[in-house]
């Protein structure tokens, strides 16, 4: 008998652009639709990140054109600070490479974004990708055409130009060509548009597509206060954060300096408490520390129970005030309130919760309240029924503050954290964290206690109302008695009436329509 012969396995490696090449639908890539919706979204996100977190109120264009029955060609604007010169070809062309991967809030995290509509486009067209660009303070004005070598993740520069610069321009243009299905996607896109407009109300936005002329105004030029750089906390500490940390140190850095330097929260006080607590010795230089002893660190810092939660600082949040600003220019509801909450913590990451009610106005007439998320601002308009704020609202009991439904009440939810916990890649649904289950909780049943004492009072003034038109129906009965008692003239007892409705009617009425 002969000898069974077997294959031998073939290994390789796969570079990050090729992996996200295989695996387009992680990314958002899934079909033709939402292909066209990816690509919107994230070069609209960075726009905005390259506009409000410099200071800069955003101006932002986009333009879609059919080019033919599956292509479709996309341009963005923006007036942002833009990309240095030699950082674009890095900055469009490679897999996880970007600014985006400090301790701050930012709309987008993973590195990928523009990469994966780079990637999708080149595979579905073999076209390049077009950017121009020029930061504030450049004099040049520079532009690529750009292409991926997949298998080595690095940008393939098929054109690159440089001129003067003429006038005041900064920011970034980018244009590229992919499969797409603008017809399935455009109902989406405006959503997610319009959407955005409620969540910076600061941004003018205009959008240019097949029959569709689009603008969104700013309506204020208040930005929200910018996050700033955070240091990472104890409760979220691993033994690979405690490497990297440790690689860019000084060798005679002693673990005690270590502690106060590089973690969010600690104090020369809590540093003392939490090495006797630990029984370890602050005098020891942390580059000396074995694996085994690193291990032990990063579980009791994980552990000790002394830490302050940590500070908001990376957040920012829109503030109740342009949150109601928002959803007024938008929505044009006749009653909102609006809420942020205080910081709060899960797992070491600091977040905060805001939350809006609004009824009325142009809000869709629903069997359950509307929902709007957000992340980070960025809306979330896929797999609502998965996500936690759902999950929230669907908990009320909406008769105990006066809501009946089918109602005009719309829910504005938005997480803003240095980590927000996506139930997957797909960054559409927030996970059942418990704190931020809670937050949310308290946020909307905050706002749904101010909607029920509106209603209240909208109740009690239209029984004033009634009473008056009662009141005004036997009036001239009234006033001929009360002259034959008085002998005062008719005229005179009816305005004195009249005076004293009205002063009591105003006095009972009085409502602020937006606390």
């Amino acid at each position: 008998m002969g000898r069974t012969v077997y294959s031998v396995e073939k290994y390789k490696g796969l570079s990050p652009a090729e992996f996200f090449y295989r695996n387009k639908e992680m990314a958002g890539f899934a079909n033709p639709i939402r292909a066209v919706y990816q690509t919107i979204r994230e070069l609209l996100e960075n726009s905005l990140d390259a506009t409000e977190l410099h200071g800069i109120l955003p101006e932002i264009e986009i333009h879609i054109s059919q080019l033919e029955e599956n292509i479709v060609k996309i341009k963005v604007k923006d007036n942002g600070i833009g990309v240095p010169e030699k950082e674009v070809p890095l900055v469009f062309g490679r897999v996880f490479y970007g600014s985006k991967y400090d301790l701050r809030q930012t709309r987008g995290v993973f590195g990928l974004g523009i990469k994966m509509a780079l990637l999708y486009s080149q595979i579905t067209t073999g076209k390049p990708i077009y950017i121009m660009s020029s930061t504030t303070q450049s004099p040049i004005i520079y532009e690529y055409a750009l292409m991926i070598d997949i298998s080595r993740n690095i940008p393939i520069v098929l054109k690159h130009n440089i001129y003067k610069k003429t006038n005041n321009f900064h920011g970034t243009i980018v244009e590229l060509m992919l499969e797409g299905n603008w017809i399935g996607a455009r109902k989406r896109i405006l959503e997610y548009i319009k959407r955005t407009a409620i969540i910076a109300p600061y941004a003018k936005i205009v959008f240019k597509a097949p029959n569709i002329d689009l603008k969104y105004d700013r309506v204020t030029k208040i930005l929200p206060e910018p996050p700033k750089y955070g240091k990472p906390h104890p409760y979220g500490t691993d033994i690979e954060m405690l490497k990297r940390l440790i690689s860019g140190c000084n060798s005679s850095l002693t673990l005690r300096e270590f502690l106060l330097d590089m973690f969010e929260g600690i104090g020369e006080k809590t540093v003392k408490d939490f090495l006797k607590w630990a029984g370890l010795n602050g005098s020891f230089r942390i580059k000396s520390f074995t694996l085994n002893e690193l291990n032990i660190l990063a579980r009791k810092l994980r552990e000790y129970p002394g830490w302050r939660r940590p500070r908001a600082i990376p957040l920012s949040p829109i503030g109740e005030k342009l949150l109601k600003e928002g959803i007024k220019k938008i929505l044009k509801p006749e009653y909102v309130t609006a809420v942020t909450r205080k910081p709060s913590s899960y797992r070491g990451h600091p977040f905060i919760v805001e939350a809006a009610i609004a009824i009325g106005g142009e809000v869709p007439l629903l069997d359950k309240p509307f929902l709007l998320r957000y992340a980070n601002k960025i809306p979330l308009l896929y797999d609502e029924g998965a996500d936690v704020a759902r999950k929230v609202l669907d908990s009320i009991k909406w008769n105990y503050y006066k809501v009946k439904f089918p109602n005009r009440i719309a829910v504005i939810v938005h997480l803003c954290s240095t980590k927000i916990p996506f139930k997957g890649v797909g960054k559409e649904a927030i996970a059942d964290v418990p704190e931020i289950e809670n937050e949310i909780e308290n946020a909307v049943k905050d706002c749904a206690r101010r909607l029920r004492r509106h209603i209240s009072r909208t109740e009690r003034i239209h029984r004033l109302r009634q009473k008056k038109t009662i009141i005004l129906k036997y009036l001239p009965e009234v006033i001929r008695s009360l002259k034959i008692i008085t002998s005062i003239d008719e005229n005179i007892l009816k305005q004195k009436i009249l005076k004293i409705l009205e002063r009591e009617l105003k006095k009972r009425s009085l409502v602020r329509v937006n606390e």
